[in-house]
C-alpha cells in the first residue's frame, strides 16, 4: 500500500466535488423526473456552482496570489488545482447550456410555458408590456458608465446585469444596467404560457434610459466574489462587530469570476476583464440563458399536460409527540428515532416548545447554526424566558452565508433574558443538541434531542436528517457538561458516551474501524457502513483501507465529496462507493459497524472532514435500543444499498457510473420506500423481547 503515490491513493477533493455536481445536473436531464423539478435542478446546480467559485475557487486563486505550494493529499498544489477546477467548471457549465436550449425549453414550451421575444409579441401585447415597462420596471433600473476613465462600478455579486454599447457619434461607450430583483423576472405576455424576460423586456425599451444615443447592442454578465471572509476573533475584542464588518467585506468581496453570454463581442469582454481585474482565465461564457435561478419562479407555475412536479408528501406525524407532557411520557419508555422528512419535524418543535408551553419544564440547552428566518425553535427559546424558565442557547455566528440571520436571532434572545454564548473563537459549534431539564413527581430529569441536521423546518422538509430522544442520564451528562464546555470554563475533553470532535471523536472512529479489522483477521464476521455528505480526511481513509484489506466489507453512501477511491486491489478491493441523489438532499451521518454480532451505530453531525474533525465541534450519538439499530441498518442503510432509482457507484478512477436496476425490474427508489417505513412506525419495545430477536444473526 506504500508503494501507491498520492494520486493513486487520493481522489483531489475540489475534482470530486465537481463530480457531485454533475450528478445534480444529471437529475435535471433525467425525463423520469417530472419537468419543473427538473428546471428546479438546474438552478440548484447553479447555484451549487456559484458557491463553489465563491468559496473554494476564491481559496485557491487567494493561495495562488500568495505563493503557497502546500500539496493536497493526493499530490496537487494550487495552481494545478485551480486550472483544472476551472476547465472542469467551464466544461459543467456547458453542459447546462446545452441541456436546457436542447431538451428543457423545447419541452417546457410544448407542456404550456414559452420565453418569447418581446419583438415577435402583436402590437397590442407589446403595448401593455411597454406601459408596464414604464410603470414598474423603468423607475426601478440606473443605467451607470461601465469606462475605466469614470471609476468602475460595483458589480454586486451573483446579480444579472446588462452590458450596452452605445455610440455617440465616432465614439463607443459602454454602460451597465442590473437587473431588478424586485420585479419578477418572467412577465406574462399575450397567450396562455407564454413569456417574456424581464432582461429582454428592458433590452427593448433601451433607448428610454439613453436618449440622443445609438444602441449598438447589449449581452447580459453575471459576476461572482468571494464570499469566504475569514473572521479573525482572536483580534476582536466584541466577536459580533467583527462578524458585521466581516459581512460587510463579503460584499464587496474580490471577483472571482464573470459569466457572460456567448455573443458578448470581446471588446466587451476586455472592458468587464479590466474593471474587474480579472485575468482572462477568470471569464465564463455560456450559451442561451443566465441565471438560472429564474426557474424558481417557473416552479410556482402550472404547466398544461402531464405531472410537472412529484407527488405531494405528508410526513407522519408520531401519535405520542404532538404534546409535551406525553412526549417526555413517550420518551421515558424507550428511546425514538425520527428520520425527517418521512417523520414530520413537528415533534421537534414540539420538544423545544415545552420550555415556554409545559409548566413542569424548567429549562432548555440549545445550540443553533441554520435556524431560517421564522423558526417556533427560537420564538419557543424567547417566550421560554419571558416566562421565567432558564433558556441557554449557543448561537454560531459564523455559520457560513447565516451569519446576518443568526446576528438578529442573538440580539433578540439576549433581549429576552435568554443566556447568550457563542462557543469557541476558534471553531465553529456544529453539533445538533437540544436538553429539556423538567421537575417530575420522583425528582429532576433531563432529555435531549440530538439531530444530524438543523433546526430548521424549511430544510427538514427539503434534507432526509435524522434525530434522537433519549433520556439516557449519561448521555444528558454529557450534553449538559458540553454546554459548559462551550462557554469556555470547562476543559474536559472526556465524555461517557458522546464522541465529540475535535477531541476524541475521529480517534475514537478509527479505534472503531480497527476493531472491524481485527475481528475480521480472527474470522470474524466484519462489516462497516458509513452514510456521509463527503469523505476527506486522510486519516480515516487510511483506516478504512487498512480495514479493507484485512477482510473488512466496507460500504460508504457518501452523497458529495470523496477522497477514497474504492475498489483497488491491495488497497481498497473490500470498498465500495455510492452516492445518492433524489427528491431530497441526503444528509444523515451515520457510522455502522457490525460489531462481531454486536453492532455498534452513531448518528450526528460530523462528515468525515479535516474541518470538522478538527475545527468544529461536533457530536455523535450511540444508537442503543435493539429497535432502532434495527431501523437503522435493515430499513435505511439497506434501502440506501439497495437503491437503483437515485444511486450511483464510484469507479477506481473517481467517475461515477449510474447503478443499473435488474432487467425486468421497475428502480427501486429508496426515498419513496422511506416514505411508507418511516422510523414512528417502529411499535413500543415489549420487555420480554430478545435484542437477538430483533437484530437477527
Amino acid at each position: 500500500m506504500s508503494e501507491l503515490s498520492a494520486s493513486q491513493r487520493y481522489i483531489n477533493r475540489e475534482l470530486s466535488w465537481l463530480s457531485f455536481n454533475a450528478r445534480v445536473l444529471h437529475e435535471a436531464a433525467r425525463r423520469e423526473n417530472p419537468l419543473l423539478e427538473r428546471l428546479k435542478f438546474l438552478a440548484i446546480f447553479e447555484s451549487n456552482l456559484d458557491e463553489f467559485f465563491m468559496v473554494r475557487v476564491s481559496g485557491l486563486v487567494e493561495q495562488v496570489e500568495q505563493g503557497i505550494e502546500e500539496v493536497t493529499p493526493d499530490g496537487l498544489i494550487p495552481q494545478e488545482q485551480l486550472a483544472l477546477v476551472r476547465q472542469g467548471a467551464a466544461e459543467l457549465r456547458a453542459k447546462a447550456a446545452k441541456l436546457w436550449t436542447g431538451r428543457l425549453e423545447p419541452q417546457t414550451a410544448r407542456r404550456g410555458l414559452r420565453l418569447v421575444k418581446f419583438e415577435t409579441l402583436p402590437s397590442d401585447v407589446k403595448a401593455r408590456l411597454s406601459r408596464q415597462f414604464r410603470e414598474e420596471v423603468f423607475p426601478v433600473c440606473t443605467p451607470v458608465p461601465m469606462e475605466s476613465g469614470q471609476g468602475f462600478p460595483f458589480i454586486s455579486n451573483r446579480s444579472l446585469n446588462m452590458a450596452v454599447e452605445l455610440r455617440e457619434g465616432s465614439e463607443t461607450r459602454l454602460a451597465r444596467i442590473k437587473v431588478p430583483t424586485v420585479v419578477p423576472r418572467l412577465i406574462r405576455a399575450g397567450g396562455k404560457g407564454d413569456f417574456v424576460l424581464l432582461e429582454d423586456l428592458i433590452g427593448a425599451h433601451l433607448d428610454v434610459f439613453f436618449p440622443g444615443l445609438d444602441i449598438v447592442g447589449w449581452t447580459l454578465f453575471r459576476v461572482i466574489r468571494d464570499a469566504d471572509v475569514e473572521i479573525r476573533e482572536l483580534e476582536a475584542a466584541d466577536l459580533i462587530g467583527m462578524v458585521e464588518e466581516s459581512l460587510r467585506k463579503r460584499r464587496f468581496g474580490d471577483p472571482v469570476l464573470v459569466e457572460c453570454q456567448s455573443a458578448m463581442p470581446a471588446r466587451v469582454r476586455k472592458a468587464l476583464l479590466d474593471g474587474l481585474e480579472l485575468e482572462p482565465s477568470g471569464l465564463m461564457e455560456a450559451d442561451g440563458l443566465l441565471g438560472y435561478d429564474v426557474f424558481w419562479e417557473a416552479s410556482g407555475l402550472r404547466l398544461t399536460r402531464g405531472q410537472a412536479r412529484y407527488r405531494a408528501h405528508q410526513p407522519v406525524h408520531h401519535p405520542r409527540l404532538q404534546r409535551a407532557p406525553e412526549l417526555f411520557a413517550a420518551i421515558r419508555e424507550q428511546d425514538i428515532l425520527l428520520h425527517h422528512p418521512f417523520d414530520s419535524f413537528d415533534a421537534v418543535e414540539t420538544f423545544v416548545q415545552a420550555v415556554a408551553n409545559d409548566p413542569a419544564t424548567l429549562g432548555i440547552k440549545q445550540t443553533l447554526y441554520r435556524v431560517g428566518t421564522d423558526s417556533k425553535i427560537v420564538e419557543a427559546l424567547l417566550k421560554g424566558a419571558e416566562e421565567g424558565r432558564q433558556v441557554a442557547a449557543m448561537v454560531e455566528l459564523k455559520a457560513r452565508f447565516d451569519e446576518s440571520n443568526n446576528l438578529v436571532w442573538s440580539r433578540a434572545l439576549e433581549r429576552a433574558g435568554v443566556h447568550v454564548t457563542y462557543g469557541f473563537r476558534e471553531m465553529k459549534t456544529h453539533a445538533k443538541l437540544s436538553l429539556i431539564v423538567r421537575k417530575e413527581p420522583e425528582g429532576i430529569r433531563t432529555y435531549a434531542h440530538i439531530g444530524t441536521g438543523n433546526y430548521n423546518p424549511k430544510t427538514a422538509r427539503l434534507y432526509t436528517d435524522l434525530c434522537l430522544f433519549t433520556d439516557d442520564a449519561e448521555i444528558c451528562r454529557d450534553i449538559l457538561e458540553l454546554f459548559n464546555v462551550l462557554t469556555g470554563l470547562s476543559k474536559q475533553r472526556e465524555f461517557r458516551k458522546l464522541l465529540v470532535a475535535p477531541f476524541q471523536l475521529r480517534d475514537r472512529l478509527i479505534e472503531l474501524i480497527d476493531e472491524e479489522a481485527n475481528n475480521a483477521r480472527k474470522g470474524r464476521p466484519a462489516a462497516i457502513i458509513f452514510k456521509a455528505n463527503s469523505l476527506v480526511d486522510p486519516e480515516i481513509m487510511d483506516a478504512l483501507y487498512e480495514a479493507s484489506e484485512a477482510g473488512v466489507e466496507v460500504d460508504l453512501i457518501i452523497r458529495g465529496i470523496c477522497c477514497l477511491r474504492p475498489g483497488v486491489k491491495g488497497l481498497s478491493s473490500r470498498i465500495r462507493v455510492r452516492s445518492i441523489i433524489g427528491r431530497f438532499l441526503e444528509h444523515p451521518r451515520i457510522y455502522w459497524f457490525s460489531g462481531a454480532g454486536k453492532p455498534v451505530c452513531y448518528i450526528g453531525s460530523a462528515d468525515m472532514m479535516r474541518r470538522n474533525l478538527d475545527r468544529r465541534i461536533e457530536t455523535l450519538a450511540p444508537i442503543e435500543d435493539p429497535r432502532l439499530l434495527a431501523h437503522v441498518r435493515d430499513v435505511i442503510l439497506d434501502a440506501n444499498l439497495r437503491d437503483t432509482g437515485g444511486a450511483w457507484r464510484m469507479t477506481r478512477t473517481g467517475s461515477y457510473r449510474r447503478v443499473a436496476r435488474p432487467k425486468g425490474q421497475p428502480p427501486f427508489v429508496s426515498q419513496e420506500y422511506l416514505m411508507k417505513h418511516p422510523a414512528s412506525g417502529l411499535l413500543p419495545r415489549q420487555p420480554e423481547e430478545a435484542a437477538q430477536d430483533i437484530i437477527g444473526p
